[in-house]
């Protein structure tokens, strides 16, 4: 029995497909094939049922590949143990980030991460945030950023920072005259929101009242970008909420409004599976976005705020 053998038999189970596996493996399927073959006979079981279309793993194949991701995840943390003692930070790292997060701390942190990690070959995906927590919890990602709380047992939360909502509100909306606004005076039925999929969109309807007339005859329309959501509320269509960041890029600086403290707002969080690999560049990633944050915080007059202090 081998780790390589084990690492085979999962990308199988994965992909239920022997030329599927082999091509995300970067081996040929007979060579697979052969390798699990020779697996099964050592065990003297079968891992998968080849009569089924896909294949499809059997009852004590289930348990094999269980017990085959714990082996190589332990197999990689050895590796780690070495990287780690050497003070080594470099190899192929692969992140997941939200999509209402990306376009604004991305550029905040890149730039500075890739020069200080230079051996740090970094692979940056969109993902909502269910796709997250799956790619997570199958050893596709190696870390992300995302919305949290999550409450998911594998999953590890570091968070990062704590942005405040804005609320956009157009010249001839009913808060158009409010100074600041509180919670209370949010509507859902007037309110614009991103489409489903984002968990933005749902902390924002977790803050709104609904009408009692809510989805009677209601206009109610749902995109995937702010800017689209700040340009349907100029037209009339209602008001929208935006995490803060995003509101710096945007020229409207008459529209927005603060919340009274205190101030609604999300939770950002470096997260990661319980296994804790490759620990040395999630805390590289940790401290590059922290330092960032800190220095948003002292430009912006401290409206974001990080959990690591000053």
């Amino acid at each position: 029995m081998t780790i390589t053998q084990l690492k085979y038999v999962l990308a199988v189970a994965e992909h239920q497909n022997f030329t599927k596996a082999a091509e995300k493996t970067f081996v040929t399927q007979p060579t697979l094939s052969m390798q699990i073959q020779k697996l099964e006979d050592e065990l003297d079981i079968l891992i998968f049922d080849r009569s089924k279309k896909p294949i499809a793993l059997t009852d004590v194949g289930a348990k094999i590949v269980q017990q085959a991701k714990s082996i190589v995840n332990e197999a990689n943390r050895m590796t780690d143990i070495v990287d780690q003692q050497k003070g080594y930070v470099g190899g192929e790292f692969k992140l997941g980030v939200i999509p209402t997060v990306m376009p604004t701390l991305l550029p905040m942190f890149l730039k500075n991460f890739i020069t200080k990690y230079p051996k740090v070959k970094l692979k940056i995906e969109e993902l909502n945030t269910e796709t997250i927590i799956e790619q997570l919890e199958e050893g596709h990602l190696d870390a992300a950023i995302a919305a949290t709380p999550l409450d998911n047992p594998n999953i590890i939360e570091r968070p990062l920072y704590y942005e405040p909502f804005m609320a956009y509100v157009p010249d001839n909306h009913r808060l158009a005259g409010a100074r600041e606004l509180t919670t209370a005076d949010l509507d859902l039925s007037d309110m614009l929101l991103l489409e489903d999929g984002h968990c933005f969109r749902d902390g924002v309807i977790n803050l709104c009242k609904v009408s009692k007339d809510y989805g009677d005859d209601h206009f109610s329309l749902e995109s995937g970008s702010f800017e689209t959501l700040v340009k349907l509320a100029d037209e009339g269509l209602g008001m929208t909420l935006l995490p803060y960041l995003h509101t710096q890029d945007m020229p409207q600086d008459k529209h927005f409004k603060r919340f009274k403290e205190p101030s609604p707002a999300r939770e950002v969080s470096l997260i990661f599976p319980k296994s804790e690999l490759k620990m040395q560049i999630i805390e590289a990633l940790r401290d590059t976005i922290s330092g960032v944050i800190r220095g948003a915080i002292a430009f912006h007059n401290v409206e974001i705020i990080s959990p690591l202090g000053k």
